[in-house]
């Protein structure tokens, strides 16, 4: 008899264990919403974790007005601005209208030339930006920004009214996200060809094992005469698209109005320079990794309750 607890390893939710495609992963902005007109999504840096010391205010909690410590994780959040306003119509994009052209963009990345018109354009269904990120003023080595796709909630009439008043302008974190609940999506560390035990968590076998002791006891059946995909083995690990849901906002602003910084920077990153973000728990990725966050898609009664009053950073 097998024991019921290791009867299958690895989930296949995660299928296929390929490295990601893209740094920054894709959102499908249909099903994303929020209250409001506004954008949905902003894109931040993986500055590490912190222990925050906090005044649990949630209701009907064990530990109700008392000072607790919360692990926390602090997101670094450029400024973002709109490159191009794009139209879609039966799903599809019609027509991408660039919008503004700056300096340090033309150094670093191919842009036209010219600046379009899109108040004549007509027929369109629904209306999402191209923004950029403002990389450059923070310590992350990188000069070229992360452009990506952003949608907008509200109506058709309402976007585009918003996306006029916001051209040419600085975006803020502060403006997109205050409070509640958000999802990290984000691309896991990296950890190359691994063997099936590091990649899959199956057991170590017996040191009297033949053929190996960290690769599983039997690869398929005699009949049919194949290994199939779900055959624990080595391969890539890590390097993966993770999203990661119901991530408690505790505290959102800007580095000129109040100092989080410690005195020697933060490990593996430096110093914050920008505005910022504090999240409740940990989220994927190493330090500097770029994180799209987007307001939460599931949001549950549990997590939407909770609420922190931050008291002091450790």
């Amino acid at each position: 008899m097998t024991d019921n607890n290791g009867i299958r390893s690895g989930s296949l939710q995660f299928y296929p264990r390929v490295r990601a495609k893209k740094v920054i992963p894709s959102v499908n902005w249909k099903p994303v919403s929020k209250e409001g007109v506004g954008f949905l999504g902003f894109v931040g840096y993986k500055v590490g974790m912190i222990s925050i010391w906090a005044k649990d205010t949630t209701e009907h909690s064990l530990t109700k007005n008392k000072q607790i410590a919360v692990p926390a994780t602090v997101v670094e959040c450029p400024t973002m601005r709109i490159y191009s306003i794009r139209f879609y119509k039966n799903g599809k994009v019609m027509k991408d209208v660039v919008v503004s052209i700056d300096k340090d963009l033309k150094k670093n990345v191919k842009t036209s030339k010219k600046i379009g018109n899109f108040e004549n354009v007509e027929g369109y269904e629904d209306v999402r930006v191209i923004l950029y990120s403002g990389v450059r003023k923070t310590v992350v080595d990188k000069n070229k920004p992360d452009m990506i796709e952003i949608g907008i909630s509200g109506s058709v009439e309402e976007k585009l009214n918003f996306i006029k008043g916001k051209i040419g302008k600085e975006i803020s974190v502060v403006e997109v996200f205050n409070k509640g609940l958000v999802d990290i999506r984000a691309v896991t560390k990296g950890y190359g060809t691994q063997g099936p035990m590091k990649r899959f968590g199956i057991a170590l076998k017996s040191h009297k094992s033949e053929k190996g002791r960290r690769r599983p006891g039997s690869l398929a059946p005699w009949h049919p005469a194949r290994v199939t995909f779900r055959t624990p083995q080595a391969g890539q690990t890590g390097y993966h698209t993770r999203v990661v849901y119901n991530n408690l906002i505790l505290k959102v602003g800007k580095i000129s109005e109040k100092d989080i910084n410690q005195k020697s920077g933060f490990d593996h990153y430096g110093i914050i320079k920008t505005d910022y973000m504090i999240l409740k728990g940990s989220i994927p990725g190493p330090q500097k990794r770029e994180l799209m966050i987007t307001p939460a898609i599931r949001p549950t009664k549990y997590c939407a309750k909770k609420k922190f009053e931050v008291l002091e950073l450790r």
